[in-house]
This record gives C-alpha cells, sequence and structure tokens, in this order.
C-alpha cells in the first residue's frame, strides 16, 4: 500500500525543492532561537503541531530541531474527520510526501497490535487525515532511514487512551534500539487570543507536569479546544511509564503572530519530554 499525500499544496509546499527549503528553514530557525541546548540530543516523546506551516511550522522545526530521530517513531494523531476506527494504524506500506516515501515500521506495528487490542488496521481513517502528513516532511528532512508507525485517534476516552499508551511502553521497553513518540497537536482554536492563551498554558501546565489524567480533565473542564487531547494522554501515559521525568516548553505561538487577526486564533505548542 502507498498512501499518497493529501494535503500537499495546501498545509505545506508541493514542489519538493521549495519544500524542503522551508522545512530546513524551520529547522535553521528553531536552533537559532534556543539559547539553552546547541546540540540534538534523544528525548523519550514530543508534543508538535500540525496545522498549515505557514502558521505552524517554525514551532513544529524549534522541536524537530533540538531533537535525535531515531530509525523508530511512532506518530499519534486525531483523527479529524469522520470515518474510521478510533485507534487506526497501518501496518504495511509506505506513505509519500514530495520529498519522497516513509516506510511503515511493520514490525512495530504489528508489535503493537498485539500489545493493545484497541487497533485496527484502517485506511479509511488516515486517507485524508492531515495530523500525522504534516509530520512526515521534518523528519524526511533530518533522517533517511526512519520507519514510523501511524496511528489515528477518534476518541476521548481515558481508559482507553490510557491502554495504548501502556501498550506503547510495552513495545518500547522489549525494544533493543531507541524509539520516538510523537503526539500531534494544535492547542485551543478559535477563540480570542487573551482566551486562548488562558487556555492553552492550563493545558501547557498539565503537560509540564507529565500528568495524563490532569490533562484529560482540564481540557474538559475548561472546554479546550485541544484537537490532539487524545494523543497528546496516549503519550503521556507512555512517556511516565519510560521513566521521563522532564517536559520542556521549546515554543508557543498564535494563529495571531501570522494573521495578525486577535479574535479567532488557534494556538500552538512544541514540547519534549525526556
Amino acid at each position: 500500500m502507498i498512501r499518497p499525500p493529501a494535503v500537499a499544496g495546501t498545509f505545506y509546499p508541493r514542489e519538493p525543492r521549495e519544500l524542503l527549503s522551508r522545512v530546513q528553514q524551520f529547522l535553521l530557525e528553531g536552533r537559532d532561537q534556543s539559547s539553552t541546548q546547541a546540540k540534538a540530543s534523544p528525548v523519550i516523546a514530543c508534543l508538535v503541531p500540525h496545522a498549515g506551516y505557514v502558521y505552524s511550522g517554525r514551532v513544529a522545526g524549534a522541536v524537530y530541531a533540538h531533537i535525535q530521530i531515531p530509525k523508530h517513531v511512532i506518530i499519534l494523531g486525531p483523527r479529524h474527520r469522520p470515518g474510521g476506527a478510533n485507534f487506526a494504524i497501518n501496518c504495511e506500506g509506505e506513505w509519500e510526501t514530495p520529498l519522497g516515501r516513509a516506510k511503515i515500521d511493520s514490525e512495530f506495528a504489528r508489535a503493537l497490535m498485539a500489545a493493545c487490542p484497541l487497533l485496527v488496521e484502517d485506511e479509511v481513517a488516515h486517507k485524508r487525515e492531515h495530523s500525522l502528513e504534516v509530520q512526515l516532511p521534518f523528519l524526511q528532512a533530518i533522517s533517511k532511514d526512519f520507519q514510523f508507525v501511524p496511528i489515528a485517534i477518534g476518541t476521548l476516552k481515558f481508559d482507553d487512551l490510557t491502554q495504548l499508551g501502556h501498550a506503547i511502553s510495552q513495545v518500547i521497553s522489549k525494544s533493543a534500539e531507541p524509539v520516538l513518540v510523537i503526539a500531534s497537536s494544535d492547542l485551543n482554536h478559535y477563540e480570542s487570543e487573551t482566551i486562548t492563551h488562558v487556555k492553552d498554558h492550563l493545558a501547557i501546565n498539565q503537560l509540564h507536569a507529565l500528568n495524563p489524567r490532569g490533562l484529560h480533565e482540564t481540557v474538559q473542564r475548561e472546554d479546550i479546544s485541544m484537537c490532539g487531547c487524545g494523543p497528546a494522554v496516549a503519550t503521556l501515559t507512555a512517556a511516565q511509564d519510560l521513566g521521563a521525568t522532564r517536559a520542556e516548553l521549546l515554543r508557543y505561538a498564535t494563529s495571531a503572530d501570522i494573521l495578525g487577526d486577535r479574535d479567532e486564533v488557534v494556538g500552538y505548542a512544541g514540547m519534549i519530554f525526556r
């Protein structure tokens, strides 16, 4: 199975040279804006946004510029469109972007399915979904030999999300090689910049605390439209199991920084978990 790109030419450039140049510029800016970390280092997991690159590319670049990309990567993203399984995985084939094809990590994918019965092999949920696809050009610009497992999540059931997180940690703990877990999520959507800043930092506080239950409860209680709350909860659960003790916010921004419209903004955070 070869999955063609669904959002090339809309969320990011379709022309390969333009796309690579844009990604490399985001990575360069990410390195330049950091005063605390000069070299890329291994991390357990990270949180990156998935809006169009013009809006959130700099935030994503700040994360990818400072982490090492191992051979094995698991990407968890929300399912924005109806249709498909609530825990949709692909176990075979490749995903195509203008920068080439990224191979599915079949061995890891099947191990995850065995560890978590909630996971279902499903192409429908992935066919038009952008939250995972937009991460691939960043990974491709950094690494030539990574393989990845795509998981699209369409539920906010806490027990199910933590079940997935525990399964991810179980599989990773048995691996002789490092594995990176990526949670793809934007933060609050389409409220004023003032409200969005408040809501976003309530969520970020729970991410800083490595608290999956706290994040889940805060997002629901405060009505924070964080589309990737589910992937973040699963990722934090896995990160806790794998010994993470520290979270860092590398960059925060909103769409108002680009558009200037401060009445309806979307928030973006780039974080790493060690």
